[in-house]
């Protein structure tokens, strides 16, 4: 997570941009805890989706390593036919389960893996929350099944004037699912 907020950085560097409203969705929550750990002066305000703030315990880590050897036995597409049924609300919408599919189907196995293994290693951003002083938005799914909406809320609950937004008939991807009910939340917050 380190590599990618420095990455982040770097970029914002480039734009010559001294400060940003950082929006993570999931992993990209991660990096925004990165972000507020490493570089706290560079956020004016973060949105945090679909995410959580421990890292992910035994019995987690060691579903990452079944998904990265499932990636190398089968690729993408197996990772894809595992992930789907729990990233969207139930049921799924027809159309985004095939978007996500294809999505994740394009994804190169090198990456994915690269990306259970930071996931894996993430550290506990627990201890932060406190600390947060910028604003926050925190939004979750009502049917999240990776990130469920009462750890959200208490996460929210746990941030120094966090607001908290519950996305209806949502999983694990409201802007995909809901993106009119996701963008006004964000509409509402920015």
């Amino acid at each position: 997570m380190t590599a990618y907020a420095k990455d982040l950085v770097r970029l914002l560097d480039q734009s010559k941009i001294d400060q940003a409203v950082v929006c993570g969705l999931s992993m990209g929550g991660y990096i925004v805890f990165e972000l507020l750990r490493r570089f706290p002066e560079r956020v004016q305000a973060a949105i945090l989706c679909h995410t959580k703030a421990p890292g992910d315990t035994p019995e987690a880590k060691r579903g990452r390593d079944a998904m990265a050897e499932r990636a190398r036995k089968e690729g993408s597409r197996g990772v894809a036919a595992e992930l789907v049924p729990k990233l969207l609300a139930r049921p799924p919408q027809l159309e985004v389960a095939r978007e996500v599919t294809e999505m994740i189907e394009r994804q190169p196995v090198a990456g994915i893996i690269g990306a259970l293994r930071a996931l894996r290693e993430r550290p506990d951003s627990t201890p932060l929350l406190a600390e947060i002083r910028v604003p926050v938005l925190v939004v979750a799914g009502d049917d999240d099944q990776i990130a469920p909406a009462a750890g959200m809320e208490e996460m929210a609950r746990a941030i120094p004037g966090a607001e908290f937004v519950l996305i209806p008939k949502s999983g694990h991807l409201s802007p995909l699912e809901q993106p009119r009910a996701f963008n006004a939340a964000l509409n509402a917050f920015l």
